[in-house]
């Protein structure tokens, strides 16, 4: 049974008429005939009262209209809702970012989103080490790493230039400095992220290679609770600039520059490299690269070479 046969169907039934459904159609009458001959052989069932010269419907018949109308209606809509999806009248964005860099995701969605209104948007927080299986398990469309993944499986733009920030409080003994060394810090104490990470393991490693003690005294489970606890005077702290603007612009945190912990971080977008994205995904790449070319750096859009 097949949808075309069932608009034949309905056609004949509606019409009450072979002929009329024939003209309706733009088919020859015994082309219509032989539709309804195939889909009555198909279902072992005689649809129409032959002895009827309205074209009535037998017990089947009736039976069966209500089916294809349901059916032929549920593929207006089926087309309808991929015409709407096309058109970003519908559909859901669905991303991956950790806590750090969902802040960059979040006035790339605030654009996205004054721009298509009716597309929903789920942000999937989760660690950057698993980014690259939940891809590739397909849980999300683009995901958002600090560091590249395997080129060969995965397709990354660098979007956006981050840098390490030494913060303090505004009434620290070092707020007042604009810049100190390395060196300057041994004695200070500081409130730590309790997720290990390459950048983690680089300050470990800058303070080893200029034998000064790097004390770790508290670990805390989330950026933002980190930043709250450097602001009370607790210790001092190193943290994404991403994640501080609004703090130093309200005066609640200090920056202050150390040379020797400038490292940088690029953000990358990222999504599996043989994958078909959604109109949404689409959009939301176009939406991501005006925003660079908009605002420029530290905002920027650059496809990376797979070799």
């Amino acid at each position: 049974m097949e949808l075309s046969q069932l608009e034949t169907f309905l056609a004949v039934a509606e019409e009450r008429s072979f002929s009329r459904a024939a003209v309706r159609m733009h088919r020859t009458q015994p082309a219509i005939s032989q539709v309804i001959r195939k889909l009555e052989a198909s279902l072992g069932e005689t649809l129409f009262d032959r002895a009827a010269r309205d074209g009535s419907l037998t017990a089947s018949g009736e039976l069966l209209r209500d089916y294809a109308q349901r059916l032929l209606a549920l593929r207006r809509e089926a087309s309808s809702a991929l015409d709407e999806l096309k058109s970003l009248e519908r559909g859901r964005l669905q991303l991956a970012a950790n806590e750090y860099t969902c802040m960059y995701l979040l006035p790339a969605i605030d654009e996205f989103r004054r721009q298509f209104p009716e597309v929903g948007i789920s942000v999937h927080r989760m660690l950057a080490s698993r980014i690259a299986e939940e891809l590739s398990l397909r849980t999300f469309e683009i995901g958002v790493t600090s560091f590249r993944l395997d080129p060969e499986k995965f397709r990354t733009i660098a979007v956006y230039n981050d840098s390490l920030a030494f913060i303090v409080s505004p009434r620290h003994r070092l707020a007042k400095a604009a810049r100190v060394s390395i060196n300057d810090l041994g004695k200070e104490n500081f409130i730590a992220h309790n997720v290990t990470s390459p950048l983690r393991r680089k300050v470990i490693e800058a303070f080893q290679r200029y034998r000064t003690p790097l004390n770790m005294g508290i670990d805390l489970p989330t950026i933002e609770a980190i930043k709250c606890f450097v602001a009370m005077g607790n210790g001092v702290a190193l943290v994404p600039h991403l994640t501080i603007a609004h703090e130093l612009d309200a005066g609640e945190l200090v920056r202050v520059i150390v040379d020797e912990l400038e490292f940088k971080r690029v953000l990358r977008l990222v999504h599996r490299r043989q994958a078909t994205l959604s109109y949404a995904g689409r959009a939301f790449l176009r939406t991501v690269r005006d925003m660079a070319q908009k605002h420029g750096p530290p905002y920027y859009y650059h496809v990376e070479r797979a070799g």
